[in-house]
């Protein structure tokens, strides 16, 4: 049954040990910096249950209610619903938020694919695999996503340097194996189970490695560290800084101290092949919601930019209209894109429907890769007041309010106030630290760019124009087999490096 917002917090409450600036945190749920995003997930968790919402993030089976955004997607109308329930999430916190399950669950779907694999290795693998899937869709689970280890000298195979520098199995025992390493994960402090698995794709000549592991880890086991970065919330007030102290997805370095993965978790285990397999495909299905957060990201700014345009009537220059068009632009191609991989979505090796696979990596490759210039067009339109406007303390000061009200009044409808709060959203949107790291995070959240486009590669049609001009050009048939028109570069080999 899906959880309440109260029993989530109850199950992170499990003595993990956490660090933030150093100090070790005494309770995750009331920590400033991890509260805002802890209190956004148990808010999705509520939201299931509220009459209100209840049918747009929850569906019925079986007489039990489960969320849509763990439904394995089997028809067109499942990714409608996903789609659905993200936006009435984003819509209800009043902004953008990542990593809280619906995009890293997908990651599992991409598994199931591949249970071909796994019975390579080992039976009990898919079985595995699909008993995780039953676990996320029946308990309900804060699932997240573990990929990045800190590598160390990536010009060196594992094996020449500091083994820990990639997550490796160290023991196997009756009980399961022995990990230890490190991964950077979002969210890991204050979700319940990550799903761990290797970057890197460099095996050597060897087709075993303790490297090539996969497993979903409780993230309240034993001999875990999380590391965290400062939070972004708290260090100004809110008020000037609405999307910093709400929204940042605190980072984690976290460190297996040799944590004990009972055999039931994991998922492969010194099989490159599955290793490799999952690289080249872990993203089929997640892709989907997290470029849905870059369409959320660019209304914000079309929003915050038409507004500040309005204000005083610049809306009505032929210039600024074409800067506006082009944020609308960008922003229905990131539509059209989402829209059109549903539309045309394929059939998985499992039987799963995944959104067409060149129409959803080109709309993430569009989504990523143009995302800083449009936030560079939102400035401009927004004007340098964003980066020069005095904090909300100078707008209600006795001494400094009245000349505040006067040169930020801009008429009868746009007070003083209302422009303050309007261009301290455009400022931790477009200016701020949390806007910085949000634009990076975007970049490479999923895989570096290199990798977006690699997935391109791999999935476009390549086929069909080579087909139309071999006709138009009067080549002949043989032409088409020719081994260079077929590309088939290594799987997984470039978002390995991720």
């Amino acid at each position: 049954m899906i959880r309440t917002g109260e029993q989530y917090r109850d199950s992170i409450r499990d003595g993990r040990e956490v660090y933030i600036n150093g100090e070790l945190v005494e309770d995750v749920t009331r920590n400033p910096m991890l509260k805002p995003l802890i209190d956004i997930r148990a808010r999705i968790y509520d939201m299931q249950h509220e009459a209100a919402t209840r049918d747009i993030l929850s569906y019925q089976d079986a007489g039990e209610w489960n969320a849509v955004a763990n439904k394995l997607p089997r028809t067109q109308q499942d990714w409608v619903d996903k789609r659905r329930a993200t936006d009435a999430v984003l819509d209800d916190i009043g902004g953008v938020v990542t990593r809280v399950g619906d995009e890293t669950v997908g990651e599992m779907w991409s598994l199931f694919d591949g249970q071909d694999v796994l019975n390579e290795v080992d039976p009990q693998f898919s079985v595995n695999i699909r008993r995780h899937i039953d676990k996320v869709l029946k308990a309900d689970p804060f699932h997240v996503s573990a990929n990045t280890d800190p590598k160390g000298d990536r010009s060196k195979p594992p094996q020449e340097q500091d083994p820990d520098m990639l997550l490796h199995v160290v023991k196997e025992t009756d009980a399961g194996i022995v990990v230890r390493g490190a991964k950077y994960e979002t969210a890991a402090p204050y979700s319940n189970q990550a799903f761990t698995k290797p970057t890197i794709a460099n095996w050597g000549s060897s087709a075993m490695s303790d490297y090539a592991v996969g497993f979903v880890c409780d993230l309240g086991s034993p001999n875990l560290k999380f590391i965290c970065r400062t939070g972004f919330a708290g260090r100004a007030p809110a008020a000037d800084y609405p999307l910093s102290n709400k929204f940042d997805e605190v980072d984690a370095l976290v460190i297996f101290d040799d944590v004990l993965i009972p055999w039931e978790n994991v998922l492969f285990y010194r099989h490159t092949k599955a290793a490799m397999f999952i690289r080249a495909t872990l993203h089929r299905y997640s892709a989907f919601a997290f470029v849905q957060r870059n369409l959320k990201m660019a209304d914000m700014m079309i929003g915050a930019a038409l507004f500040n345009a309005r204000q005083t009537g610049l809306d009505k220059q032929q210039a600024v209209q074409e800067k506006l068009s082009q944020l609308a632009v960008y922003r229905e191609g990131i539509n059209a894109h989402l829209t059109a991989s549903v539309v045309m979505a394929e059939r998985s090796p499992a039987g799963l429907l995944m959104p067409n696979q060149s129409l959803l990596y080109t709309g993430r490759v569009l989504a990523c890769s143009q995302l800083h210039e449009m936030m560079h067009i939102a400035r401009e339109l927004c004007g340098g007041q964003i980066c020069v406007t005095p904090d909300k303390a100078a707008f209600e000061s006795p001494a400094t309010k009245p000349w505040l009200d006067k040169f930020y009044s801009v008429n009868e409808n746009w007070i003083a106030d209302d422009r303050r709060k309007l261009l301290a959203f455009a400022r931790d949107l477009l200016n701020s630290d949390y806007a910085g790291h949000r634009l990076t995070f975007q970049l490479f959240a999923q895989a570096p760019p290199y990798a977006h486009l690699a997935a391109v590669y791999r999935n476009f049609d390549w086929d069909g124009p080579l087909d139309f001009v071999r006709k138009a050009a009067g080549l002949s048939e043989r032409v088409m087999s020719t081994a260079d028109f077929k590309p088939k570069p290594a799987a997984g080999a470039a978002e390995a490096a991720a």
